[in-house]
């Protein structure tokens, strides 16, 4: 056996190879669609992961308005947000969130499932969430992803 087989490979932005993916998230656990997003976005399920390089596929989300969440999560689950002034903390409902703006319910999920640094904001740049079945990435040609 050669000696070189035992070397180890690490991915770098040439080497990498993106693909484009298509998720439908209709009828979908919000946590449990966010997980699989976060990990396709991350490239973790790549045999070439590299935890220091952007080597996760674009994902493109449609039908964000039809996602789930169990439980009394519609009216208890708060996303909170501060304006920066004093006295300025704004909360919103889940309800409220997906009546206003859709595809944030999804975001805020998937971003907080990204690491907290300068690869997480450009990994999250991945992420094209759309509300309804269309979206304006077709010349990409993505692959449906099937979850059951």
């Amino acid at each position: 056996m050669s000696h070189l087989s035992y070397k180890t490979i690490s991915a770098n932005s040439e080497t990498v190879n993106k693909q484009w993916l298509l998720i439908d998230a209709e009828g979908q656990p919000l946590g449990r669609l966010s997980s699989k997003i976060a990990k396709f976005i991350r490239g973790k399920h790549k045999v070439d992961y590299t935890p220091h390089v952007d080597c996760g596929d674009n994902v493109i989300v449609i039908n964000a308005e039809k996602v789930t969440l169990s439980g009394n999560k519609w009216e208890n689950k708060e996303y909170i947000r501060h304006t920066g002034y004093p006295g300025g903390q704004r909360s919103m409902t889940a309800a409220s969130l997906l009546k206003k703006f859709p595809e944030r319910l999804v975001e805020k999920a998937v971003k907080g499932m990204l690491p907290k640094n300068k690869l997480g904001k450009k990994l999250f740049g991945n992420l094209h969430v759309f509300v309804g079945e269309t979206h304006d990435k077709e010349a990409q040609k993505p692959k449906k992803v099937e979850f059951n």
